[in-house]
This record gives C-alpha cells, structure tokens and sequence, in this order.
C-alpha cells in the first residue's frame, strides 16, 4: 500500500492528531493483533456513503492494511436502488422498514449492488489496499414472506469458504446483500439482516456501522456518544424521539450483541472518523455495548473498597496511599458491576471533584469508561478534577474539559460554566491537595 497516497497520508494525519500518546494505538494493535483477521470486524457500508464519499470511505478502509487488519464489509445501497428502479418506473414500497421486492425488480437490485460493490472494491484499491468482489455467494437464505414483502431473504446459512480466502490472501471481502435460496433463486437481503447473520457466524471482535450521519441522534440531533443496552435500551424504545429506523436499528443492534461476547461492542461513525473510533479512547461517533449495570451510590459502605483498591492498582500502575481509603469522603461513585470502571466524587469547597476515575484497559475498548464518564457528567456538569502532566487517559480529558491549568507536574481541569475568580480559587485548591496514589517510580 502506498502511504504517500493523498487519502491515505489524509487518513493517517487524520489518526495521528488524536495520538497524544503513542499508547493508546499500541494498546489496540496489540488487541487487535491477536485475533484471526476474519474475526477482527465486520464493517457495514450505507449506500448513501458510497455514493456521497466513496473516497473517504477506501482511503479509510485501505488504511487499516496499513497496519495489518482487514475487515469485512458488508454495504447496502439503498438510494442507488431508490433511483434505478425509479427509472424502471418500478415504485419503492417498504413494510416495517424492510423494501417490498417484486420479481421484477430483482435484476435491478441485483445489477445495481453489483455495480456497487464493484466501484467500492475499485476504489480501495485506487486508495492502495486490497479488496475482494463478493456481491453475492455467502448468503443462503429462506424468503420471508412471499406475499407481503415478495422476494425478501432471511438467512439461513452463512457460507464463509469465500471471506476466509479474501482474509488469508490479505484482502477485504467486499459483500453485496444479495443472497440465494436453496433452490438457487436470487433474494433481496436487509443490509442490517445480513450484518447480524454474518456476525453470527463470524463472531467478530468489532462491529462497525459506517454512516454519513456519524452516529445515532438524540432528540436534539446530537450524536449520544455511548449506548449501555443493559441500562438504556428500555427507556430508548420508549423515547418519543426514537423513530421507527432508528428504533429497527437499535433491536438489531441488540439482537447482535445478545449472541456476542461481552467483550464486542458497535460502533456507528462516519468513515473519516473510523481510525478515531477504533485507535483512541475517547472514540468517535456512537459505541453501542450490551453492557452490564452501573451502580451509583453516596454510601462508602456499600462498596466493595478492595476490589475499588484493585482497580486503581490496575489502572494506574501503583496503589493508593496508605489510609486513603479510610480518609475518603464519597460524595458519589459510579461503579461498574464488574469493577472494571469506576468514578468516585468528593467536595471540594461545595465543587464536586472527581477523585478518581479508573478504567480497566480492557473495559476501555468496551465502552465502560466512556459510559461510567457520561454517569458521572450527567450528574455533575459542574466539575473539577486533577491528574498527573504525563498520564495518557489527558488527551480525553482535554476533549472533555471546559479549561484546564497546567502546573509543573499537576494538570487540573474544569467543566461547566464558572467565573474566572471562582475558578482560579477552587484551582488552586486542587492543586493545593495531597497526592493519594503512590507516587510513580
């Protein structure tokens, strides 16, 4: 692969402002390293993403063989298959989000994804990577429902002879949702139907949904940047704002991750995000994890502190100072079931003051930090916390802060809205405060 390729220089410069510690992207090339690369992701392509930025979407798939990883991709197309039947005067009919598919219309479907499927496998290798045309042959499926929805497959069988060749011969299997009968007649396959039987199958580390909305929305159309299906799926479906596709995707989602390990997770981002989204901490985009329940609790005794002790441990890489544990005042903690991620508030001068907030390197590439963070800000939007100059986890926290002051060896940090003169003086009491780990060797 030629790295001087301008998408591929673009998409590296793009990975490389948000390294601000070689760690994190060592961290995951490690994890990733040591999974078959049929198993490393399946990635589903948008039909609108190969036609509005199709070489955005290669410049970013081609990136990942740069550093050794080759996915699985599954694309849709839908507006392409909007238009063509249009010109063939056939109309666009669709039930419960599923498209209504006649006989008549399936040469058209079958010739149109075709055509996708070959221009986004031309284009990785256009960016310099190394794809594989599979429009059709890994599908076998049975029709759903003859009369009400024609030729609409659901499958049945993943035949995978074909992905683990692409995946052996270091190239991208690029499929189509086209799938076939046992008889051998041709169907039409919901895009998102076909990503949950593939992972199925497969049983990949990483699912990716790659779109040009970057994520899915809230009310306010901004993007909820983490999903805990096991605290929030409940009260997402029955959001007013969570419309029918939204509300389809997030049952597949659901369905898919039920049949996964813990450890999978899905992430939706748009394609110039999905380096950010795979490599960094902080993510891109919406992550979506079957999860496991967070605990809040303004009650130290209610807390396990020995496994909290072990945690830090882990995560900081030495352990508390001795009688911290006695000393603390919690004002409030979030605490994974697990005790793999926690976030633990003081006071400080009536300022909640985040006095630890410990990840779990694994539970990083879960989602659980991300999701135990947005507990925390949730209930403090006012908040101020302190943490070593050299410590890793500070690229998030710049993203996350409204400001922050750097001194010698100590940074502190803010968010929400406070005056100049209340924030230099809470400031200064941070960094007035005494260490409470070991200090570092």
């Amino acid at each position: 692969m030629n790295p001087n390729a301008p998408g591929v220089r673009q998409t590296i410069v793009q990975l490389l402002s948000h390294m601000r510690d070689g760690k994190e992207i060592r961290e995951y090339l490690h994890r990733f390293s040591g999974i078959d690369q049929e198993r490393f992701a399946v990635i589903k392509v948008g039909g609108a993403v190969i036609q509005d930025d199709l070489p955005g979407l290669a410049s970013a798939l081609a990136f990942l063989q740069t550093v050794g990883l080759t996915p699985v991709v599954v694309h849709g197309g839908g507006p392409q298959l909007d238009a063509a039947l249009e010109a063939a005067d056939i109309p666009t009919e669709r039930v419960d989000g599923l498209r209504v598919t006649r006989d008549e219309a399936i040469p058209i479907i079958r010739d149109t994804l075709t055509q996708a499927n070959l221009a986004l496998v031309d284009a990785i290798r256009d960016a310099g990577g190394r794809a594989a045309a599979v429009p059709r042959g890994v599908f076998e499926a049975d029709i759903v429902d003859a009369d009400k929805l024609g030729r609409v497959g659901e499958p049945r069988h993943i035949h995978l002879d074909l992905v683990g060749s692409a995946a052996r011969a270091g190239q991208a299997a690029i499929l189509a949702c086209l799938g076939e009968t046992p008889d051998g007649t041709l169907v039409n396959i919901n895009a998102d139907v076909a990503v949950r039987a593939l992972v199925h199958a497969l049983q990949p580390y990483k699912v990716v949904f790659l779109t040009g909305t970057g994520g899915l929305l809230d009310e306010d159309g901004d993007i909820l940047s983490s999903i805990n299906l096991a605290t929030d799926f409940g009260d997402l479906m029955q959001a007013d704002w969570v419309n029918g596709g939204m509300r389809l995707k997030l049952e597949e989602i659901k369905r898919l991750l039920d049949d996964l390990p813990l450890s999978s997770s899905v992430s939706i981002t748009r394609p110039s995000e999905l380096a950010r989204e795979l490599f960094t901490h902080a993510g891109s985009g919406t992550l979506i994890r079957r999860g496991e329940r967070i605990v809040a609790t303004d009650d130290k005794s209610s807390l396990d502190l020995g496994r909290l002790d072990n945690l830090v441990k882990a995560a900081f890489g030495r352990p508390a100072v001795e009688g911290y544990w006695d000393r603390l005042r919690v004002d409030r903690a979030f605490v994974t079931e697990s005790y793999r991620a926690a976030a633990i508030t003081t006071r400080l001068d009536g300022w909640v003051y985040l006095d630890k907030f410990a990840v779990l390197d694994d539970a990083r590439g879960e989602g659980l930090g991300r999701t135990v963070w947005n507990r925390l800000v949730d209930y403090a939007p006012q908040l101020i916390w302190r943490s070593r100059t050299n410590n890793p986890v500070n690229g998030f926290y710049f993203e996350e802060c409204d400001g922050a002051v750097r001194r010698d060896e100590w940074t502190v940090f803010w968010r929400g809205e406070m005056g100049p003169v209340e924030v230099a003086d809470v400031v200064e009491k941070a960094f007035a405060l005494p260490p409470t780990l070991e200090a570092p060797q």
